[in-house]
């Protein structure tokens, strides 16, 4: 068995990235990322879907030449041209100067912009365009804005294979095998909700129009440019990022806190006893000074509760509460049950500042606390009263 082989036309040619530490220097990968590359084969023409970072050009070579039979590559299609991608395609078009690239005009302008490739080297294609391979053809779909303008998905209706570009992707290497079949992936699904939120987060809109664009198609392998080669659990790929494109929280809560000295800690842990007391089991608490931004984030996009609770900190909030509200303001995440605690000394600023970000969402809290100074046996209670609002909005 070649585990490279996804159908007798179809081969992965991707590469896995142990290296690098975060992602975009932005999210965490503990577990690596794979860049995903895959070679097409027809009777007269031979094509590559999507490239890899620069780092890889010498890897990628490799997996080309040992899967192509020699043959040269004709086309390069460009699905999406973020860097972790069309980071090579220079040195590919050294390596192989006759290669047409395939790619959309927003795509080709972007190809003269980063890397100086005229439009001559390059060849426009539109919505539902087909490229003939020979005895195979690979028909275009235009999905803009998941996540950057110019991405669009590639279709191989002989083998029912949707190359689909950055959309259904998750963070992690590939440990040996290419397809779900050939491993357990159960690991991926939770960085499935991290790549999302963190990376797609907010083009909802957008995604849920790519998932109607391609939702008649018989797909028997989901190839995305991250992650394994998905065939036995395409329906569950798809439900979750057709729910979080939706907003739509699964049963739980999320509470994300800011503490200098354990006080407003004290309010989290109060309110995450009372909720487990009314039966809900799925509750993440985040010390935002301490848990990366990736993971808060992904959270906060899970669950259907968010709890947020900030000490005034300067006249306004706490910094990395701060940052946690503007992620999702620019995420614009919505359909939240949402509760806030904050604290102060001797001046409250914390809760009237993360009001203010919630009008901005079109979201209100279902519950307030504003303590000053240490938690009282008030607090508490109120503490209480926070959960119980949250989980009775919930259904518990």
């Amino acid at each position: 068995m070649d585990i490279r082989k996804i159908t007798e036309r179809v081969s992965y040619v991707g590469v896995n990235d142990r290296v690098t530490n975060k992602f975009e220097n932005l999210w965490p990968l503990p577990h690596g990322v794979s860049y995903n590359s895959y070679l097409v084969k027809g009777s007269e023409k031979i094509a590559l879907i999507d490239g890899v970072e620069v780092t890889y050009i010498r890897a990628l070579r490799t997996h080309i030449e040992n899967n192509s039979g020699g043959q040269k590559i004709d086309y390069l299609i460009v699905n999406h041209m973020e860097p972790d991608h069309s980071g090579a395609i220079p040195l590919l078009l050294d390596i192989y100067p006759e290669m047409k690239i395939i790619g959309n005009k927003i795509t080709i302008g972007m190809l003269q912009g980063f890397y100086n490739i005229s439009e001559s080297q390059c060849e426009e294609v539109k919505d539902n365009d087909v490229l003939s391979l020979g005895d195979v053809s690979l028909k275009f779909i235009m999905t803009p804005l998941v996540h950057w303008p110019e991405t669009m998905m590639t279709y191989l209706e002989e083998d029912k294979v949707l190359f689909s570009g950055d959309a259904f992707g998750c963070f992690g290497a590939l440990n040996g095998g290419i397809l779900d079949t050939e491993m357990n992936t159960d690991w991926y699904f939770p960085e499935m909700y991290r790549y999302y939120s963190n990376i797609v987060g907010k083009f909802g809109r957008q995604v849920q129009m790519a998932l109607k664009k391609t939702d008649h198609l018989d797909v028997k392998y989901l190839c995305s440019t991250h992650g394994p080669v998905w065939h036995d659990r395409i329906s569950e790929v798809i439900d979750i990022y057709n729910r979080l494109s939706l907003y739509e929280g699964e049963e739980g809560v999320t509470i994300i806190y800011g503490t200098m000295y354990g006080n407003t800690g004290e309010i989290a842990d109060e309110i995450a006893n009372r909720l487990c007391e009314r039966g809900v089991k799925n509750i993440k608490v985040h010390n935002a000074g301490k848990s990366e931004m990736s993971y808060m984030i992904s959270d906060a996009f899970r669950y259907k509760g968010l709890i947020i609770g900030c000490p005034t900190y300067n006249g306004s909030m706490f910094p990395e509460i701060d940052a946690f509200m503007k992620a999702m303001m620019v995420r614009e995440i919505k359909n939240r049950v949402i509760a806030l605690f904050g604290s102060y000394t001797w001046a409250s600023a914390a809760c009237k500042s993360m009001n203010e970000c919630l009008e901005k969402l079109k979201m209100s809290p279902v519950a307030t606390l504003d303590m000053r100074q240490a938690p009282s046996a008030d607090d508490t209670k109120e503490a209480k009263r926070i959960a119980d609002a949250v989980a009775d909005a919930m259904g518990f």
